[in-house]
């Protein structure tokens, strides 16, 4: 089994693997999420993204590929590149200690519905409505309403990485979201493995992730492609 360092040097194939493998889609090598429930895609050799990536794209209009340093290949005739957003992945050092003062609650499939609507609101494009099966996610509510969350995304028997960092609009700015990355990262570490978590480089958030104990580690490219 490959070490926590070169797992996390591509995230997505060691969760396919690994803990996601009942998710996994592959041509040619090439590893892919269900479309259902991720569009991620990984690969170690370039050379077979060209088929990889047409035969994905007949079941879905815009996937990702990431990877740390590798450009992949496509076909030009087929398949278009969107953007490649700059990021990077930040790994937890060691968690202080906060002051959890909300009721966090452990989400169940009834809240799938305003999981989804909360992102989409927040954070357009990047959920779907079965990303919810790859892992906890966690919620604060008030007057009954889901007003932030935090989730599980990619992971492996060595790694979890923290995602769907959301909160409403009309409720930033109260802590909400440090509680649930902080309740999140504490129950990853109960389970033995280690947090993680990627952003786009720059991204306001990234000093509240260092308070947390997050330090940036290396870069992680998302090439988002779209088919023509």
């Amino acid at each position: 089994m490959a070490d926590l360092e070169e797992q996390l040097k591509n995230p997505v194939w060691y969760s396919l693997i690994e803990t996601h493998k009942r998710f996994a889609v592959e041509f040619d090598g090439v590893q892919f999420y269900n479309q259902e429930v991720c569009t991620f895609g990984s690969f170690f050799d370039d050379s077979k993204t060209i088929v990889a990536a047409n035969k994905y794209s007949k079941t879905i209009d815009s996937f990702f590929f990431v990877s740390e340093n590798q450009t992949p290949k496509i076909d030009a005739a087929r398949i278009v590149l969107e953007k490649n957003i700059d990021g990077c992945q930040m790994v937890l050092n060691e968690l202080p200690e906060v002051s959890i003062t909300e009721e966090i609650v452990l989400l169940g499939d009834e809240y799938i519905d305003e999981i989804y609507n909360l992102v989409q609101l927040v954070m357009p494009g990047y959920y779907r409505r079965r990303t919810f099966e790859m892992g906890n996610y966690y919620g604060i509510f008030k007057e009954g309403k889901l007003v932030s969350i935090t989730g599980q995304r990619m992971q492996t028997n060595l790694f979890i990485e923290v995602s769907a960092v959301v909160t409403h609009p009309d409720y930033t700015r109260k802590g909400l979201a440090k509680q649930l990355i902080a309740h999140t990262t504490k129950q990853i570490l109960k389970a033995h493995k280690t947090p993680i978590l990627h952003t786009n480089k720059g991204n306001l958030a990234i000093p509240l992730y260092e308070k947390l104990g997050f330090q940036l580690t290396r870069d992680m490219n998302w090439w988002l492609y779209r088919k023509k």
